[in-house]
């Protein structure tokens, strides 16, 4: 596996600290953009938190997932969480080491009193000390958050005094990318009051989380079923028509950390028939002052987001790359991006914005939120198109073009691998069937094949079949 060095260069280590008016939640920001371009120690917030044990119990959640590999019991590489600040509200971001779950822990502009939130995104600070302060922090105690600090800018120090590098595996980036394009396929199934959520989250396994943040879960896919008005959940063996797959249940853990604080807790999934392949699946805990904790599962424990292929079809070229330099420029932070609006803004089709957006979110500047079904605008610190540039399956297909590999005559693409041929069927509706044994054993439910992606490449843009 691919690897680069992530840096993180903080001016001070986050930390709650005691001030006159209250304890104050600081959190040391590095490396992020904002509408002014890139920044050193960008400053987002600064406030107090409406419901301060519900957003430290949410914060930490997020971290518990940044701090944990659920599929091999491995030591997981520590990345710090993603913020960004949308303006009227913080979303902080992580990812699992294994790419198999995603979390976010949204707090909105009900939870946060003082200056409105800035724009723009960066990584903060998450260090041990102070997950045990967050970890303290009571549904008495008031607390003020600080996104970065504006003094720092004239009274701090010139370079960083906190510097961690972290090898930052090329499938965590890609993940990021996937998720935006799998969410956008769900949608709202169970709905479960406070106490019928604490009642199924506390049921569920935990024994493949280990206390070192060492994950162990190997548990089989599960499915579960909405009861009557989506109000409670069971447990199936098998999927059927309005069931939500729960690949590996221990993976839900980090939601037992907001438990006493839940409000409801919401489901999402894709449709899904009798007889259908594992599915990824959301999972939110509704908090008070509008803040809201989501966990995404990949479709199985040991499948992390990176290999879905969701984003391969929009990554092939076409319209779609020029209109999403385009879309880009019209982004402005949003916390919810119209994709209706962007296409009058940009005088384009609603499905071109809709596929423009797909190829910003491999570069991290989309996100997708279930709750809104929409999408959001963010910039994550990295290498813009590296999705792209490291994408295995889009990467051979790139390579079968330029030997001179495809070969079309009809319906059927004959496609040149070594010593042998694969054949691409293009149907009436324009989607791609393969001879290969990604296609016999996956049908399309992980993205397209390197053949199927090296016959879109070699189509016209206007005349590109669907992979």
């Amino acid at each position: 596996m691919t690897q680069a060095v992530l840096a993180y260069a903080y001016r001070h280590p986050s930390a709650v600290l005691a001030a006159p008016d209250g304890p104050r939640l600081a959190l040391a920001t590095s490396g992020g953009t904002g509408p002014l371009g890139a920044t050193a120690h960008p400053h987002f917030f600064t406030g107090a938190l409406t419901a301060p044990a519900a957003a430290a119990a949410g914060l930490l959640a997020v971290a518990d997932v940044a701090a944990t590999r659920y599929h091999q019991p491995q030591r997981p590489v520590l990345l710090d969480p993603v913020v960004t600040a949308n303006g009227d509200r913080l979303r902080f971001e992580s990812f699992s080491a294994c790419c198999g779950v995603y979390a976010r822990l949204d707090v909105t502009a009900e939870g946060l009193a003082g200056a409105e939130p800035g724009h723009g995104t960066t990584n903060v600070d998450v260090n041990h000390p102070l997950r045990e302060a967050l970890s303290r922090i009571g549904s008495t105690d008031a607390l003020r958050l600080s996104v970065g600090a504006e003094e720092l800018a004239v009274t701090g120090p010139e370079g960083p005094l906190l510097e961690k590098k972290v090898p930052l595996p090329e499938r965590w980036v890609r993940g990021f990318a996937e998720t935006q394009v799998v969410a956008a396929g769900f949608d709202l199934r169970a709905e479960l009051p406070a106490a019928e959520a604490v009642r199924f989250l506390r049921s569920l396994p935990r024994g493949g989380q280990a206390a070192n943040g060492r994950g162990g879960s190997r548990g089989p896919v599960g499915w579960v079923l909405p009861g009557p008005g989506g109000r409670t959940l069971r447990p199936a063996t098998r999927p059927a028509p309005g069931a939500v797959c729960l690949p590996g249940p221990e993976r839900l853990t980090a939601l037992q950390r907001v438990l006493r604080h839940a409000l409801a807790l919401r489901v999402y999934g894709p449709p899904v028939t009798a007889g259908a392949a594992p599915s990824a699946s959301a999972w939110e805990v509704v908090l008070p002052a509008g803040m809201r904790l989501t966990l995404t599962l990949s479709p199985d424990v040991s499948r992390g987001f990176s290999g879905e292929g969701g984003v391969l079809t929009a990554l092939t070229g076409g319209p779609s790359e020029a209109d999403a330099e385009l879309v880009s420029v019209l982004l402005a932070w949003e916390p919810r991006i119209d994709p209706a609006e962007l296409a009058r803004e940009a005088g384009l089709p609603v499905e071109r914005v809709r596929a423009a957006l797909v190829r910003l979110g491999t570069a991290g500047q989309v996100g997708y939120d279930t709750a809104e079904a929409s999408y959001f605008h963010r910039r994550l610190p990295y290498h813009a198109g590296r999705a792209e540039a490291d994408n295995p399956r889009l990467r051979a297909a790139r390579a079968l073009v330029a030997a001179g590999a495809v070969h079309r005559s009809g319906p059927i693409a004959t496609v040149t691998v070594e010593d042998h041929e694969q054949r691409v069927r293009i149907a009436e509706d324009g989607r791609l069937s393969c001879t290969c044994l990604w296609w016999a054993k996956y049908r399309g439910g992980r993205g397209p094949c390197k053949h199927a992606l090296a016959v879109t490449l070699t189509t016209t843009p206007e005349k590109q079949p669907t992979p």
